[in-house]
Formats: structure tokens, sequence, C-alpha cells
């Protein structure tokens, strides 16, 4: 699936459309470069959830919790992990095969601890388009190998 959106609320509205349809145990992986809406799509996803905190990029905590919701969400942004084990430490499958719903900024930086389906959220910038402009596509499986 390949949507377009021209602002933030389309994306925001996209990343809340999936997290209302989100099931106990998917692990959503979200490919993008900095600046391209990774944060604002996972703030609609949670608000999808029925999160209403707010949410930001865990970029120093690795994972961030939230528990609010009708699933809890795990946001991980593992940009800066600079060892796998660093993962292990924090009990990453715990989060991966338990009770909530997984969004990991940077996956492909662990794509070999990642469970054997999930959604891949690829998110991509055309300035052609628009500084706003954004290229998302949705895919099932395990495309980052």
């Amino acid at each position: 699936m390949i949507i377009e959106t021209n602002n933030r609320e389309e994306t925001f509205e996209l990343g809340k459309n999936l997290g209302e349809q989100a099931k106990r145990g998917e692990v959503y992986c979200l490919s993008g470069d900095l600046g391209t809406g990774k944060t604002v799509f996972t703030q609609g996803f949670a608000r999808g959830l029925g999160i209403t905190e707010p949410v930001n990029s865990p970029t120093f905590t690795i994972v961030s919790e939230y528990e609010e919701g009708r699933l809890p969400l795990y946001h991980f942004d593992v940009y800066r992990i600079e060892d796998i084990e660093e993962m292990e430490e924090i009990g990453y499958e715990d989060y991966f095969y338990g009770e909530g719903v997984c969004l990991v900024e940077w996956a492909e930086l662990i794509k070999e601890l990642l469970p054997e389906t999930y959604v891949l959220v690829t998110i991509e910038k055309n300035p052609e388009k628009g500084f706003d402009y954004r290229k998302i596509t949705v895919t099932n499986s395990s495309l980052l190998d």
C-alpha cells in the first residue's frame, strides 16, 4: 500500500488509522531519513490506540512505554544503539513478543532481532512535490533483509 500525504495532519491521520487497526503482538518498523515524519506518524498511531499523553521520539532512552490505550505501545528509537547487546539488556523480547504493539524507528539497525513477520512503514520525502509531501509505503513481511 502506498499513500501520499501533503502535510503533517495527513501523516498523523494515516498513523492514527493504522493504530486503530493494530493488534496485540504486532511490530511496526519505521524507516526514513531524519525529518521525514516518523514521530508525527507515531503520534497518530498512538492516538489510534487511544493514547492521549504526549508522544515524543525516545532517542535517548531507546524505548518509551505508553500503557493507557486499548493496547500498550512500546516506541523504540534504535538510532543510537552501538551494540546489539543493548537491546538484550533492555529485554527487547518481552516487548516484541508481549501484550502490546511495538513501533521501531531505524529498525534496519537491529534487523537480526526482528520477528519473522512485521509491518514495514517507509516514509520518503520528495522536495519537488513540496516541503511537506511524503510518500509512505506500508508492507507486511521482512523486507529489510
